[in-house]
């Protein structure tokens, strides 16, 4: 199979918008497999970059000379396209963070801290990264709040039948990905809210790894809050966006103190700043901030809905592949996923699949990806994860299949 009868763009001009991939790795050409833990920087991102600390450094909103009057519009231009990207109604519902895990944080400590009480329950899911579990389980300890879990099926679906006996007017917030990062399950988020909204609970959805997959339609979805990373969708690390509703963010406390969250200081008292900058103290990432726009421009410049068709190619095709592979068992098999394939290898254990991988010049991620219940789950320490991205090809597929391969036979 070829990639050029269902490419509906360029792969040529995408790979060549990323120079990382224009490298050998032990002697071999690099085959970029881990996507799902960060995606590579087109040039465009690396060059907003560059030109902020070139041409135009300089703090944000309180300046009035022409560089901190352009710093200023460049990042609040960013702010505009993330209310776009979401559907948010309002940039005053647009927080800037350092990513997913500062978004769940925030929540888990401004709106839990305020409203929740002894007795409320939190649901999550069994499908959640680390840091859709910490958070509550750190205010839960504080506030003497229960949680409780959604089960994942064998084929890595939610249990939705025990989700709906999970909820009661004692469940007071949910949260839940929109898709998992080390099965790939897509989750039904919408089915999910509403039912939650039902018994009176808040929503918080981790969109990291949804975030440069599937359309994102916060109004439509009616969730309360939802967070996500730049670096899973082509934009730097150390940056991301928390959405709230803005009723619910006006409500919520500040996280942090000092700098542009206030409005007024004395030694009495401090007012606060009006949304979003409520929950910006001190001086932000500015620089990432910026080049988050041109992440977001360069998904919209080939289409979110044809890289997602492409990369659903890139799985099925995979999935085709390494099945095919004596002893090779896929884990997570949901009816709808994203572009993510976690796999074990009969009697080899999946460092060591990584490592021989990684001579070869393929990069994979290995272990428990952040999710150890998930393991658990499933009885096993971890998989290897091939998740793709639409700079990935399926000769690159074929190296990986070949790849497997050789760790059979050096393994055997």
């Amino acid at each position: 199979m070829t990639t050029t009868s269902v490419i509906p763009f360029d792969i040529e001009r995408v790979r060549a918008d990323f120079p990382i991939l224009d490298q050998e790795v032990n002697g071999r050409k690099l085959v970029y497999f881990d996507n799902a833990a960060t995606t590579q920087k087109p040039v465009s991102v690396i060059e907003a970059i560059l030109s902020y600390y070139r041409g135009y450094n300089a703090n944000i909103h309180r300046g009035i000379h022409t560089l901190a009057e352009k710093a200023t519009a460049d990042f609040e231009a960013s702010r505009k396209a993330v209310k776009e990207f979401l559907n948010a109604s309002s940039t005053e519902e647009i927080i800037f963070t350092s990513g997913t895990t500062m978004g769940i944080n925030l929540v888990a400590q401004t709106y839990g801290r305020a409203f929740l009480e002894a007795g409320d329950e939190i649901i999550i899911s069994g499908l959640e990264h680390h840091s859709n579990i910490v958070p509550w389980q750190m205010i839960a300890g504080e506030k003497g709040l229960v949680i409780k879990v959604i089960p994942v099926l064998e084929n890595g679906e939610l249990d939705l039948e025990t989700y709906e006996s999970l909820l009661s007017e004692r469940t007071k917030l949910v949260a839940f990905n929109h898709a998992s990062n080390s099965l790939g399950t897509v989750n039904p988020v919408k089915y999910m809210i509403d039912k939650a909204h039902e018994v009176g609970a808040v929503v918080l959805v981790d969109g990291a790894q949804a975030s440069s997959h599937i359309d994102i339609d916060v109004q439509a979805l009616d969730v309360d809050f939802y967070a996500f990373s730049a670096h899973k969708l082509y934009g730097p690390t150390g940056i991301g966006a928390l959405y709230g509703k803005k009723a619910l963010l006006e409500a919520m406390p500040p996280y942090m103190g000092g700098g542009e969250m206030i409005r007024e200081v004395t030694f009495e008292k401090t007012t606060y700043n009006d949304l979003p900058y409520k929950f910006e103290a001190g001086t932000p990432n500015i620089a990432d901030v910026v080049a988050l726009k041109a992440a977001l421009d360069y998904i919209a410049k080939w289409g979110k809905n044809n890289i997602a068709a492409y990369e659903n190619h890139l799985l099925q095709y995979a999935t085709d592949q390494l099945t095919q592979i004596d002893g090779l068992r896929v884990i997570g098999q949901a009816k709808e996923k994203i572009s993510v394939l976690s796999f074990v290898l009969d009697g080899i254990h999946h460092q060591d699949i990584g490592i021989i991988l990684d001579q070869q010049g393929i990069a994979v991620r290995t272990g428990h990806h952040c999710t150890q219940p998930v393991m658990d789950r499933f009885g096993i320490l971890g998989t290897s994860r091939a998740s793709f991205a639409l700079y990935n090809t399926t000769e690159e597929i074929d190296k990986l299949v070949a790849g497997l391969h050789r760790v059979k036979k050096l393994m055997a």
